[in-house]
């Protein structure tokens, strides 16, 4: 057998891969754009499977395709949607900005797919692209597999973390540490309360996850060209957005306004800045780590990270905290992508966007790359995370900064001057503020109580002599 097989489009013959199951448009594309390797996630690729599977439905459902085609053309492309052949998806996430090279992809490997199983020969254009553009098709495609990654990967993952982190914060309770700020010793608070603003963040950033998936639920399938709809059946936005709600388990619904999703990539700029916000809180959660790793003697050294490898090349008995730092560069790449996305996505010139395949591969990959860091924090990190109590302790019992309980009490300026001697002479503040204000040392043990100074609000209770 040959190796190569001879295909027509309407630019001429074209030589493909024998065995390939896309068409001379997919080939001109390989050919073109042989600048990355990188090629479509697999998250579009299923996205843009079930836009044709949809589509397919609805065209039989308003009589413009036969049942049987219909029937083999949806088939086809949930084959495509679920995977079996990603291979035969080569093109370059750097290609023709519409993503039409993409759109065409899909369209010739369904349609072989399809006029293998049916009956009759099924044209990539003429059928499975029925009624649509690569102009509506492809900013559909994202806004779908963007919604699916979060609520099927990137959400689970949050609440998996958050569970994690709220579990260890439980255990850790009670037990109280110096707060920092500005990376120095500060008011005391519990592990809890330290762990629970970690939580927090996770649930605030879910928030915003969950408000931006409202705006891209709204697809702009059916806007053709440009948005007017041409050569589409008016009936059938809101026809393809049920039948896609149905084969993929999650709601979506026409555009109000299919200028706007052609046009602009709004929506996908909105949940990259979202995923933006997670990479902040999640770099926060991991330098934390870090920090109260850090040491083990000569730094920090308030908690013990899980022990996963061996740390250095020449220091033996190293061990490094590498799931933060993993976790950091994740972030770092995220942050990257999301101003990738902005560029991208203030290239609608009049009624298109021409930057969407990069929008694609960026917001898909921010999704994945988040909702796997998260996973490894919550379960590599977090959920083997051990408190070295004697270090918290002895840190506690040194820190000046509680003589701020004193303010109330003896004045700033006074309690200053006990602080700046505990530092100068590294005794406890306890110590220093028997002997300096002669208060009796029981009302000092209540006055100076870290577990007390958790629960904030005012400590002194009474005047100087008192």
């Amino acid at each position: 057998m040959s190796e190569y097989r001879t295909e027509r489009d309407s630019m001429g013959e074209l030589r493909v891969p024998a065995d390939a199951l896309y068409g001379a448009q997919t080939q001109r594309a390989v050919q073109n754009f042989a600048l990355s390797g990188l090629h479509m996630p697999r998250g579009f690729i299923r996205a843009i499977g079930l836009v044709k599977a949809a589509m397919a439905v609805v065209n039989a459902e308003l009589g413009y395709l036969k049942p049987a085609m219909a029937k083999a053309i949806r088939q086809a492309a949930l084959r495509v949607a679920d995977g079996e052949f990603d291979a035969h998806f080569p093109v370059d996430v750097f290609q023709t900005g519409s993503g039409t090279s993409s759109n065409m992809n899909a369209n010739e490997v369904i349609a072989t797919l399809a006029s293998r199983s049916g009956k009759a020969a099924v044209h990539p254009n003429d059928h499975v692209n029925m009624g649509q553009s690569s102009n509506d098709v492809v900013p559909t495609a994202i806004q779908v597999a963007a919604v699916l990654a979060v609520r099927e990967s990137l959400l689970p993952a949050l609440k998996h973390l958050r569970g994690t982190i709220d579990k260890k914060a439980k255990s850790l309770g009670r037990v109280v540490k110096t707060g920092r700020t500005h990376l120095m010793d500060a008011m005391p608070l519990t592990f809890a309360q330290e762990l629970g603003t970690w939580s927090a963040q996770l649930a605030s950033a879910a928030e915003r996850l969950e408000d931006g998936l409202r705006r891209l639920r709204r697809l702009p399938l059916g806007g053709t060209a440009i948005g007017t709809g041409i050569n589409a059946d008016p009936r059938q936005a809101k026809m393809v957005a049920r039948v896609l709600g149905e084969l993929s388990g999650t709601k979506f619904e026409r555009a109000a306004n299919l200028f706007e999703g052609i046009a602009a990539q709004d929506g996908a700029v909105e949940l990259s800045g979202h995923l933006g916000t997670l990479a902040c809180a999640l770099m926060k959660i991991a330098n934390d780590l870090r920090w109260m790793n850090s040491g083990p003697l000569a730094g920090l050294g308030e908690i013990e990270l899980p022990a996963l490898q061996p740390g250095s090349s020449i220091m033996p008995g190293k061990v490094n905290p590498v799931i933060p730092e993993a976790v950091a560069m994740v972030c770092a790449q995220v942050m990257g992508n999301h101003t990738t996305v902005t560029v991208a996505g203030q290239s609608g010139n009049f009624q298109l966007n021409v930057m969407l395949p990069v929008i694609a591969h960026n917001v898909l990959q921010s999704i994945d790359l988040l909702a796997n860091a998260a996973r490894h924090l919550a379960d590599a990190a977090i959920a083997g995370m051990r408190v070295r109590q004697e270090r918290v302790n002895e840190a506690l019992a040194r820190n000046p900064i509680l003589v701020t309980a004193l303010n109330p009490v003896i004045g700033y300026d006074a309690a200053a001057g006990l602080a700046k001697k505990a530092y100068r002479d590294g005794r406890a503040i306890r110590e220093v503020a028997r002997e300096e204000t002669g208060l009796p040392d029981a009302r000092l043990q209540r006055l100076l109580d870290p577990a007390r100074l958790t629960r904030g609000g005012i400590t002194g209770g009474g005047s100087a002599g008192g």
